[in-house]
């Protein structure tokens, strides 16, 4: 994002802030209408536009908003969608992206007011991996050529009774706007669920399954090392004969076989 995003997007989060002051069911509310406001922003270009319009005052972009959605939406969903859409966007998509985080978080606040944010991170994680691990799945569910609503059924079909409603009101909202990379857009969410949680999360390859006590002990090391408590998400890759491939962020640590094959092949050239 640009600078005027950046802000606009601050702001736009402070409203969110200050709108969830209830109980978990507002959280829950909120981030369900702002997902169903964001569907009707992806349906209807015109309105799309003329909510970030710059040309416009924002105060009359924060009236056209309040015109559309009065009565469809709750007090706290359009006093986070009005001030949004006061800001200053430097694209449209920015608007409509952040009001996609902002359910998202609005969603996994109510999670943890209810205790089980840490069973939705699990979930969203586990979700990714069957995703990727799924090429045809991945295909039906990225089709840009097969209706959001078939997307979102088969998502709910798959999802129904094995997984917290969050859980699936999250899925069934990327599946519904992601058509490339849905695994990594589920990883995305994990990460948003452990940083609810002030957690880190490391992304681990590993030749083999971990034992408990490994992950334990792997969890323990890199607590160490970032000085925050870490979330272990581990994905099997057998393809890297022995060892484990850490990536936390931006660092990533290859304590593989491939990975010291390949630094020894540097080496000798």
């Amino acid at each position: 994002m640009y600078a005027a995003s950046r802000e606009a997007s601050s702001r736009s989060r402070e409203a969110l802030r200050a709108a969830l002051t209830g109980s978990d069911s507002v959280a829950a509310t909120t981030g369900s209408e702002l997902f169903a406001v964001v569907a009707v922003l992806d349906d209807q270009r015109s309105l799309r536009v003329a909510l970030a319009d710059v040309s416009v005052s924002g105060s009359a972009r924060a009236e056209l908003s309040e015109r559309v959605f009065s009565g469809k939406v709750s007090a706290a969903t359009l006093a986070v969608l009005t001030t949004a859409v006061a800001q200053n966007w430097s694209r449209t998509a920015d608007l409509v992206d952040t009001l996609v985080l902002l359910g998202q978080e609005a969603l996994l606040e109510s999670a943890a007011d209810s205790g089980r944010i840490g069973a939705v991170e699990d979930e969203l994680f586990r979700i990714g991996r069957i995703i990727a691990d799924n090429p045809e799945l991945e295909q039906a569910l990225s089709d840009r050529a097969k209706p959001i609503e078939a997307k979102r059924e088969l998502i709910d079909r798959l999802l129904a009774g094995k997984t917290e409603p969050i859980t699936q009101t999250l899925a069934g909202q990327v599946v519904s706007r992601t058509t490339s990379g849905i695994g990594a857009a589920f990883d995305e969410l994990s990460d948003l669920a452990a940083a609810r949680r002030e957690q880190i999360v490391a992304h681990v390859h590993a030749a083999i399954a971990l034992t408990d006590p490994q992950r334990d002990h792997l969890a323990a090391s890199l607590q160490r090392i970032y000085g925050k408590p870490v979330t272990v998400h581990v994905q099997v890759d057998t393809s890297l004969l022995t060892g484990v491939v850490v990536r936390v962020g931006e660092d990533v640590i290859d304590g593989s076989a491939t990975g010291r094959l390949e630094r020894l092949r540097r080496a000798l050239a």
